[in-house]
């Protein structure tokens, strides 16, 4: 049986539709990501789950029983839900403790006393907060306070985990911390993580399986690196990693770029006609050396950039300029040199 499942889940807001027709199960114990440019639903849809909004229709199941349904008019709060919930800003309240924190959403459940003690102290230990739990979270890093909300989600013991961006207000080295805290979390407790994140890094490194959205459409549901490697169309190829689009022209089902007479790559599928878009991610092109130039197409380097351990280039081919990444340890050409490259990995699109 799912952990969730969503059955053509379906949000308005005036004429916009938020969320289109929307149909998934999350398995127990699973990382699952929404994943999608900002006013792609992905929000909304977390907070119906979390039951912040109603559906306007269809219907989610928790483990087999309905939590909300427009066809069977039934609803069920967000405090009688169980979810643990984390925001994107810290969400801490200023006048209570760490330990204060994370013991208030069991006090307002009414739990007994010993339990709320246990709890709580289980969650600091987890959160590495046990040795101030008595500060005051104006006195913390905001690593340490995003740690504070995720304790007390933790403490409620919940069927599932909410993130809606939680690192987004981090800095560079802590958002890379917390996504494996978060990761260890998951795995040490058992719950099913939901989450929320327009960091395609972010949700490549967490998710079991994440969802792609548009529109409030979705565009595939898969594993990270399935969606990676087999997109299921034009923007989610965009979305996830760096990409090139080239206009070729087509002859015989071989691709020539524009302001170039080299093919470029064969294989061009022949529904597309005379004109199609070569898409290629950055890491898919190489350098060719001169004694192997017949099968590969010029180009001219226009600038190179080292981050760390790649150089990132940018080259005019033709009419088109497009992306290379390469390894720092790699031969490769000058800025304003003539170069050659060939096309390993390509996908086709309609022009």
């Amino acid at each position: 049986m799912s952990q969730l499942e969503l059955i053509d889940v379906t949000k308005r807001f005036g004429d916009v539709t938020a969320v289109n027709r929307l149909n998934l199960r999350v398995e127990k114990g699973e990382c699952f990501s929404f994943l999608g440019p900002s006013g792609c639903g992905k929000t909304t849809t977390l907070r119906m789950i979390a039951g912040f909004e109603d559906l306007d229709e269809g219907e989610l199941r928790v483990e087999g029983s309905v939590y909300s349904s427009s066809f069977k008019k039934f609803y069920i709060p967000p405090e009688k839900r169980d979810f643990g919930m984390v925001f994107q800003a810290f969400a801490v309240w200023p006048h209570l403790t760490v330990r204060e924190n994370v013991a208030f959403p069991l006090r307002i459940r009414h739990r007994p006393r010993h339990e709320i003690e246990e709890r709580v102290k289980m969650a600091l230990t987890s959160t590495n907060l046990l040795k101030i739990q008595d500060s005051y979270p104006g006195r913390l890093s905001g690593g340490e306070q995003q740690r504070i909300a995720l304790a007390r989600a933790i403490a409620i013991n919940p069927k599932v985990m909410l993130l809606d961006e939680p690192l987004s207000n981090l800095d560079a080295k802590l958002r890379e911390e917390m996504r494996f805290e978060i990761k260890d979390l998951q795995k040490r407790f058992g719950f099913t993580i939901i989450y929320v994140t327009h960091d395609q890094a972010e949700a490549m490194a967490l998710s079991d399986r994440m969802l792609v959205m548009d529109n409030g459409v979705v565009q595939q549901i898969g594993k990270p690196l399935e969606i990676y490697h087999k997109p299921a169309n034009r923007f989610v190829f965009s979305f996830i990693g760096l990409s090139n689009f080239i206009p070729v022209s087509v002859r015989d089902g071989a691709a020539i770029i524009d302001g170039t007479d080299r093919i470029a790559a064969e294989g061009v599928p022949p529904e597309l006609g005379s004109r199609a878009v070569m898409a290629c991610r950055p890491s898919d092109i190489s350098f060719v050396p001169e004694s192997e130039t017949e099968r590969a197409v010029p180009a001219v380097l226009l600038r190179r950039t080292y981050l760390g351990d790649i150089v990132d280039m940018k080259l005019k081919v033709g009419a088109a300029e497009l992306r290379v990444q390469k390894h720092v340890k790699n031969a490769l050409p000058q800025e304003g040199e003539r170069c050659f490259i060939r096309f390993n990995s390509v996908l086709w699109y309609k022009d």
